[in-house]
């Protein structure tokens, strides 16, 4: 029994010291046995898992497929990531178009003013007319108060305020032709139950 527990112990011993190394697969397919020292954003440095006391190797990223570490977890370099990138760049750089805008544009303020006053000196039905209008035009640049020109220059970011921008406007005049409409409504209310 104790061979057999012997037996058991050294084989568990050398098939963990035989996974126990990073392996790099080139983009030709070949794999290197090796023991990954440093990832840095353009290359891998390594020693050969055969000589770990022998000179520093390096390989650039770009020849190689995915590197599979001893602990199991793994990076893969691919083409796609690029592209993925620029997605994520476009999201972001969009997202912060919105966020902005949600921050500095002010510019809704004389459309809304306009919505409000004329619907609540007229009719709100009157006043439907420059809410349509207003609602339906985007902001003008100089009314857009975004924090730096250099961003507006990214068409991601300009598209992301722009839309932002819009719907703030559209929500600010609609949001006065409800107020002027509760207001006539309520004082209608309030000079019939006088009668």
């Amino acid at each position: 029994m104790k061979k057999i527990i012997t037996s058991f112990v050294a084989t568990f011993l050398v098939v963990n010291l035989l996974f126990s190394q990073d392996v790099l697969t080139k983009k030709s397919g070949d794999d290197i046995k090796a023991k990954v020292l440093e990832v840095t954003t353009t290359e891998v440095k390594y020693k050969k898992f055969d000589n770990l006391n022998g000179p520093i190797f390096s390989i650039l990223k770009s020849e190689l497929l995915i590197i599979r570490y001893e602990n199991g977890s793994k990076d893969v370099f691919n083409e796609n990531k690029k592209s993925e990138e620029k997605i994520v760049s476009f999201k972001d750089l969009n997202f912060e178009g919105e966020s902005d805008a949600n921050k500095f544009y002010k510019g809704y303020k004389g459309a809304g003013t306009t919505v409000l006053v004329t619907s609540l000196l007229l009719s709100p039905l009157v006043g439907l007319i420059p809410a349509a209008i207003c609602a339906s035009n985007a902001p003008q640049d100089e009314n857009l108060g975004y924090p730096s020109s250099d961003l507006m220059k990214n068409p991601e970011y300009a598209n992301g305020y722009r839309n932002r921008a819009k719907k703030i406007k559209q929500n600010k005049v609609w949001t006065n032709l409800g107020v002027a409409f509760g207001v006539n409504l309520a004082l209608v209310l309030a000079l019939s139950a006088g009668n």
